[in-house]
């Protein structure tokens, strides 16, 4: 049995997921993500590590971009195998891929005009990474199964998806590897959802694995529970209303966007904030809560029983989905106070932007992050304390209110993540701790270690590790 894994993405960092699983000649790519940090861009633009049209099956934990936002590149350069991923992860992927494609098309045009009127070439090419026609044509590559759902990869070779509790349709990917009379389990993490959160159903949990790929996004912290954070949030929106200002918060279109939405929800049916305007302006955002409101059958009972009493978090008073771009300016004129989720979550595009513009000069309102804000991304220049920040090719001080809820987060934390590898019967062979900032992955793998005697390791970026 010859099994290989090379790492070749979100290795000491956190975008970017892509991992190689070699056995016995057959490939198999684990994520095809996109990096969002701004010193990794540069491997967007880079050649694959290995051949696209070389590959047996490309599997996906789910439709986060750093985690499937390179597929139209790997299908364009002949990639044909299929790509299995979760019934909603396929439909939220063509969402995802086609918003990320168009705004690329937007991107390099706007840097192409600019740069020609600056008379200087920028550190990537002026054309988009991809085409809205490079990520339709991963459409029909994209092979839907069930959680609990077993995969015949090929002889001796199967895969099963579990529910990850992340984001709708989320998955963790257990691999059974067989050969001579011998089996051997890998487990792929994917990105591990927190415990009793609101929506989702908890994380799935492991008995027994060889080889297990962990990530560490939270790996060296805790976040805040529940309570704690619709108590902030109330505050954060009560006091920029008291200063007239507005509440901006760049959110991930996919989960933290619905989530955000449901505490605002539960704040309104309480009368702890005032009844304002909401505005989720994203046309991906507003087409994939559309998705969520077809699939009730992965929510908790908690909200299926708020949706049946007709006091759904994505249909309440005051809120608006705003689609079209005139509807997106407009927001920019109303007085008073008012709520804008928009996207992208680290601010490196869409609509985001242009409400930073109107608002991060003024003291009356205020700039929340609800989500993960890697480093060199524009949200982490501004969470950072930056007095200044360029957005659309022009400098703004930075003098609105800058405040962060971090229980918004749809990733585990230290002690759930520790909690969901001891729940493992027996010793591992070994850890990989993936997917965080060098920090927290090595944080995560000493508590590991401390803990449990186990052997762990935190790879780097393009490490091969022969598994057997």
């Amino acid at each position: 049995m010859s099994i290989k894994l090379t790492f070749l993405g979100a290795a000491q960092n956190v975008t970017g997921s892509c991992y190689l699983l070699e056995v016995n000649r057959k490939r198999f790519l684990v994520d095809c993500g996109l990096y969002q940090e701004r010193e990794l861009k540069g491997r967007n633009w880079a050649p694959f590590f290995v051949s696209p049209e070389s590959l047996d099956a490309v599997l996906l934990t789910h439709a986060h971009l750093d985690h499937c936002g390179l597929l139209p590149k790997l299908v364009r350069e002949g990639c044909r195998c299929p790509i299995y991923c979760t019934t909603v992860t396929k439909e939220l992927a063509e969402i995802t891929l086609v918003d990320a494609a168009h705004l690329q098309e937007e991107d390099a045009e706007f840097k192409r005009k600019r740069h020609e009127k600056e008379g200087r070439k920028g550190p990537y090419p002026d054309v988009p990474l991809y085409t809205c026609d490079d990520a339709r044509a991963v459409f029909p590559q994209l092979s839907p199964a069930d959680y609990g759902q077993t995969v015949k990869l090929a002889k001796g070779i199967e895969a099963t998806f579990h529910d990850a509790g992340h984001v709708l349709g989320s998955a963790m990917l257990e691999f059974r590897i067989r050969a001579g009379g011998e089996e051997k389990v890998v487990v792929f993490s994917g990105d591990i959802g927190g415990w009793d959160k609101p929506i989702l159903h908890d994380p799935t949990l492991f008995e027994e694995a060889d080889y297990v790929l962990v990530e560490s996004t939270y790996g060296d912290r805790l976040l805040e529970r529940s309570e704690v954070m619709a108590t902030e949030l109330a505050e954060v929106i009560n006091s920029t209303r008291k200063a007239n200002g507005n509440i901006v918060i760049p959110s991930f279109a996919l989960e933290r966007t619905q989530e955000v939405l449901f505490y605002l929800n539960q704040l309104l049916l309480d009368d702890a904030i005032p009844h304002l305007m909401v505005f989720v302006d994203s046309p991906m955002a507003v087409s994939i809560t559309e998705v969520f409101k077809n699939h009730l059958e992965l929510f908790d009972e908690s909200l299926v029983r708020l949706m049946e009493q007709g006091r759904s978090p994505f249909d309440f008073p005051g809120l608006k989905l705003v689609r079209t771009i005139d509807d997106s300016k407009a927001i920019n004129h109303i007085t008073g106070t008012v709520i804008i989720i928009a996207g992208s979550g680290m601010c490196t595009g869409g609509r985001i932007k242009h409400h930073l513009v109107t608002n991060i000069t003024r003291p009356e309102s205020t700039i929340l992050f609800v989500g993960y804000q890697a480093v060199g991304t524009l949200g982490r220049q501004i969470l950072d304390g930056a007095a200044s920040v360029r957005i659309l090719g022009q400098q703004y001080p930075v003098q609105a209110r800058v405040l962060q809820i971090n229980g918004f987060s749809s990733h585990a934390d230290r002690e759930h993540l520790y909690n969901w590898l001891a729940n493992l019967r027996r010793p591992p062979r070994q850890v990989f701790v993936t997917h965080g900032e060098p920090a927290s992955s090595q944080h995560l793998a000493a508590l590991v270690r401390e803990r449990t005697g186990w052997a762990v390791t935190v790879p780097q970026f393009r490490d091969e590790v022969v598994l057997g």
